[in-house]
């Protein structure tokens, strides 16, 4: 980390550098926001991908450790007004306007750290509940207040709920992807009550992933529902960016409980005009009402 002074605009322009280098799928939803809570989002998000690079991308285990511990070390000099990173420098005044809540990037930094010990291998449910309420829960908890949503328990039960569907829709796409980086998300009961290989190697031509695969994919759609409920007792308008997002990964989910869960199947993908279509469709008026999948 850098321990030099940095401008607010460096700074700012540091975190909009990120997100643009991304390619992220939130990115549109980031670029409707008005200008403070745009610049807000893209500080959260830079500070969300550099903390995710540590634990993805090389490095020895304890040099990814010393790394996300000096991030809890400038968080806390963030929330004492002085950080030192670029990124740092981007979240001073979107902490201090929008009240973002310093256990959440604790909490995201602890799911960093989760991964960084691992890999994780056929983790218990509740181990796994336990990560996506860190990598994908505080993602949603650091971001609602920066779009405007009230503090209280629809804005909580929406964070949680919403970046849990998220987090298992990806699980569901990159079974294999991850398997060949040695990782393994896909919980442990449901490997056993199916009779899969608890390795990564072998997982890919289980007999018993399909089964696996469906029953994950019943739990994530049981995720959304549980923010599709929640956000009947908020503001819809003010949490677009989000809503682009679940529909950009429910129609993920739908395009594979279409296909089928059969093993050997490309990862599923949309393309720039399914996408744009969704962002219409989202923008317009939320889906409360949940519609059949389609193919």
């Amino acid at each position: 980390m850098l321990a030099t002074a940095i401008s607010p605009e460096d700074a700012r322009r540091h975190a909009e550098e990120t997100v643009k280098r991304s390619k992220t799928s939130f990115g549109p939803g980031m670029r409707i926001l008005s200008k403070a809570r745009r610049e807000g989002m893209y500080a959260v998000y830079a500070f969300c991908r550099e903390v995710d690079d540590i634990a993805d991308e090389g490095g020895t285990r304890e040099e990814k450790l010393a790394a996300l511990n000096e991030w809890r070390a400038e968080i806390d000099r963030l929330y004492d007004g002085a950080p030192q990173t670029p990124t740092g420098v981007a979240l001073l005044a979107p902490v201090r306007q929008f009240d973002i809540p310093k256990e959440e990037f604790i909490l995201m930094i602890e799911g960093m750290e989760m991964d960084a010990k691992g890999p994780i291998i056929a983790p218990s449910l509740d181990e796994l509940a336990a990560y996506t309420r860190r990598v994908a829960g505080a993602a949603g908890q650091l971001s609602m207040p920066v779009f405007g949503a009230p503090k209280g328990k629809a804005s909580d039960d929406f964070a949680i709920s919403l970046g849990d569907a998220l987090q298992l829709t990806n699980i569901l796409r990159d079974v294999e992807q991850d398997a060949e980086e040695g990782r393994l998300y896909l919980p442990r009961e449901l490997l056993e009550k199916h009779a899969c290989p608890l390795l990564p190697k072998d997982i890919a031509t289980a007999p018993g992933l399909p089964a696996v695969r469906a029953e994950l994919a019943a739990m994530a759609r049981e995720k959304f529902a549980g923010a599709r409920e929640a956000l009947k007792n908020l503001e819809w308008r003010v949490l677009r960016p989000a809503l682009l997002m679940m529909g950009v990964y429910e129609r993920y989910l739908d395009k594979m409980t279409a296909r089928g869960w059969a093993n050997g199947q490309p990862r599923v993908t949309l393309s720039k005009l399914e996408k744009a279509m969704i962002a219409a469709r989202w923008l317009a008026a939320p889906k409360l009402t949940r519609e059949a999948p389609r193919s």
